[in-house]
Order: C-alpha cells, then structure tokens, then sequence
C-alpha cells in the first residue's frame, strides 16, 4: 500500500495535539469563578491567549492566571478594572461593591496590574481603561506577527 502526501499530511494532523488559541474580541467579564475555572484549563492546556479587543472586569484575572509569556495584545486591546460586587439579582438591581471580592481579584493580578492600578486611583465602582500603548505594553507585550 502506497502512503500519498495527502495521507501523510492527514496523519500527521491527526496525531498532533490539537492546540486552541483564546482570542478575546468583546468579553464584558462576569463571574469570578467562571473565568477562574476557564483560565485555569487554558493554562493547563498550555494554550495562548490574544487579546483583540475589549476584556473587562473579570475577564482581566487572565492576567493572574495564565503564564505571561502566554498572552499577548493587539493594538485593538483594551482592558478595563474595576471593583467587584454582587450579582445585582441578590440586591435588588443595586450595583454593591464587594471587598473581599475585590480583595480576591488583586491578589490574582500581577505586579505589573497592580502598580496601574495603583497609579490610577485604585479600584473603584467606575471602570478604569487603558487602551494600546506604553502602559499596556508595561503590563502585556504585543503580540509577535506570528502569532
């Protein structure tokens, strides 16, 4: 039996892991523990992560969670941080801020994270952005071509 390229080239996707990048567009964040779990199997999986676009609130502990060296942004990234509350369905639509959620969420962050923040005011109830540029770039490198 004679192997084509074809075949070959078949077998050999076949037998490779199968490697999935996260590519991060629009994500608004949500709960805590969600996006823990999912970065965690990320992280476990050995997988990249690109941020193209907006990543919010929650889905910011991708910074805390995931390697570094396995993240990257593209001059569409934008992050945005602010401090946790409760799930406004358990307070009446009343938007409650959370210390010990918030507490939780900075101590995931890296030094990096945490020195903007800082140098921003801190966390507070309004969301605080930093878009493409100098400062993201101290905190996440961009991403190479390749990627």
């Amino acid at each position: 039996m004679r192997i084509t390229p074809l075949a070959l080239l078949l077998l050999v996707l076949a037998a490779a892991p199968a490697r999935a990048d996260l590519h991060i567009t629009r994500d608004h964040g949500g709960y805590v523990e969600e996006y823990k779990a999912k970065y965690k199997k990320i992280r476990d999986r050995g997988e990249r992560v690109i941020i193209d676009g907006i990543c919010n609130s929650a889905c910011t502990l991708v910074f805390g969670i995931v390697p570094m060296n396995k993240i990257c942004v593209t001059p569409k990234a934008s992050l945005g941080f602010h401090q946790a509350y409760y799930d406004k369905a358990f307070t009446f639509g009343i938007k409650v801020t959370s210390l010990e959620g918030t507490s939780d969420l900075m101590s995931y962050y890296p030094t990096t994270v945490k020195d903007w923040i800082r140098r921003n005011g801190g966390l507070t109830t309004e969301m605080k952005k930093i878009k493409n540029g100098p400062d993201l770039w101290k905190i996440v490198d961009p991403c190479p071509d390749e990627w």
